[in-house]
């Protein structure tokens, strides 16, 4: 084993997919790319890390609703362009050519081009962490899509694309939701 700088250690764990977060706030549109997810419990209840810093936030603050779109890998440059860009002055769906679809339950749109989507309400906000608490209320997904891989951020600027897929169902079984 060799020392790793403390800063970097981030980087061997970083979380689930990255994802794409659409808010609405009035007429106005925005999605925002978020690295840092995490799924807390079945019922379905995730986790994201964003703040002030973030343009989306304030629309996630105030109207408390927001759509989790999960993009593959064929989405890559899109998803990373939607990272370095702001709201506040870019209609990200005109700049990276995405479809808004109406959501069901929440006022935030969904992505039409993403492999799935899940229509979310705000139930807590961590301050000090920045860590903001949904609670999905609808979910869909495109089974007709053919690029179903998803993409991970490292936190260094590069990524890792879902691989082959092991089956351990059976052995996971007892520790399984019912349907699941």
């Amino acid at each position: 084993m060799h020392a790793l700088n403390l800063s970097k250690a981030f980087t061997l764990m970083e979380s689930g997919p990255v994802v794409l977060v659409t808010t609405r706030d009035g007429d106005k549109l925005n999605i925002m790319t978020i690295s840092w997810t995490m799924v807390m419990d079945f019922t379905p209840v995730f986790a994201i890390t964003t703040g002030a810093w973030n343009h989306s936030y304030a629309a996630l603050h105030k109207h408390r609703e927001c759509v989790i779109a999960i993009p593959t890998v064929d989405l890559l440059d899109k998803v990373v362009g939607i990272g370095t860009c702001t709201g506040a002055d870019t209609d990200k769906f005109a700049k990276f050519a995405l479809t808004s679809v109406q959501a069901k339950l929440v006022g935030a749109p969904l992505i039409q081009e993403c492999l799935a989507n899940i229509e979310c309400k705000v139930t807590d906000i961590i301050e000090p962490h920045n860590i903001v608490v949904l609670s999905g209320v609808a979910a869909y997904v495109d089974t007709e899509r053919k690029e179903r891989r998803t993409v991970h951020a490292v936190g260094d600027g590069t990524f890792i694309v879902d691989g082959r897929k092991l089956d351990r169902r059976t052995m996971m079984a007892s520790k399984l939701p019912p349907g699941v």
